[in-house]
């Protein structure tokens, strides 16, 4: 599978592209990193250094990828936070001018708005935009519970309540989507839910919550879930290797004490994703 994925991109650590290439590379895909930013860090350590990239600059990168042919062998385009809508109008775009050439390919969004605890942490406009501009133009979407919330215009605390969220999302266009961090009323406590609802159903994997909320996480699981989904045509399948290779990710991360995910470590668990959870069917 060819992917391309517009994204940040950091020196040291590893979001955004920085997160998505390499475990993409891992699966034996072909990734055409777009940048948006190239920081020296993520923005979490509160100071950072290097160039915000113009959208104009973006669109040329990708005017330039079109300007060798290839454009249309590209089986999805990937994107996730978006910090200015200039800039999203140059991922839809993208996507318009992939589906043109290659009516098969797919877009996945992760709507990165914010978070339990957070709250909304991108400019004002941009939690709309994406509600009402990106998502609906979307084949699949990874939203965190928080940011499912916000999509659907509700708060959820059952399971029920969150499917019904989720179906008010996919009625906007999406038909894959992922819930992320799910807490409900059913949960156990010290774990979480992940969500995988399609046109053939709703599955769910339960997972413990480890004591640790590192960056980058999100932008791993938008990627694995990409890719899984479209090798294995199986939401099922894809939520259960997802979960597996990035909980191991976390545990790695963990036992070497590090701020930054360990995903060059945990490699092998993410080429060959172990059957760690149980996935339930859930409709």
């Amino acid at each position: 599978m060819k992917i391309l994925s517009i994204q940040s991109s950091v020196a040291y650590g590893h979001v955004g592209n920085s997160a998505a290439v390499f475990p993409l590379q891992r699966l034996g895909h072909e990734v055409w990193p777009v940048l948006t930013v190239h920081f020296s860090n993520h923005t979490g350590y509160g100071a950072w250094r290097g160039p915000l990239l113009a959208p104009a600059d973006v669109a040329d990168v990708i005017a330039g990828i079109e300007d060798r042919g290839v454009l249309g062998e590209a089986d999805a385009v990937l994107s996730g936070y978006q910090g200015d809508p200039a800039v999203g109008a140059v991922v839809l775009d993208a996507v318009a001018k992939v589906k043109a050439l290659n009516p098969e390919a797919v877009y996945c969004c992760d709507p990165v708005m914010g978070d339990v605890g957070r709250g909304m942490f991108v400019k004002p406009g941009i939690p709309e935009y994406m509600r009402d501009t990106v998502v609906p133009r979307a084949d699949i979407v990874t939203p965190n519970h928080f940011e499912l919330d916000f999509l659907a215009g509700r708060t959820t605390t059952t399971l029920d309540e969150v499917l019904g969220a989720v179906d008010a999302v996919r009625a906007t266009g999406p038909r894959d989507v992922l819930i992320t961090s799910v807490l409900h009323q059913d949960v156990p406590d010290g774990s979480l839910d992940v969500v995988a609802v399609s046109d053939a159903g709703a599955w769910a994997v339960t997972t413990p919550l480890l004591p640790i909320t590192p960056n980058g996480c999100g932008d791993v699981t938008a990627a694995l879930y990409l890719a899984h989904l479209r090798s294995t045509g199986s939401p099922a399948e894809a939520l259960s290797r997802t979960t597996s290779s990035v909980f191991a990710v976390l545990e790695a991360t963990i036992a070497a004490g590090t701020r930054e995910i360990q995903l060059v470590a945990a490699q092998d668990a993410i080429a060959s994703p172990p059957a760690s959870f149980e996935v339930r069917q859930l409709r």
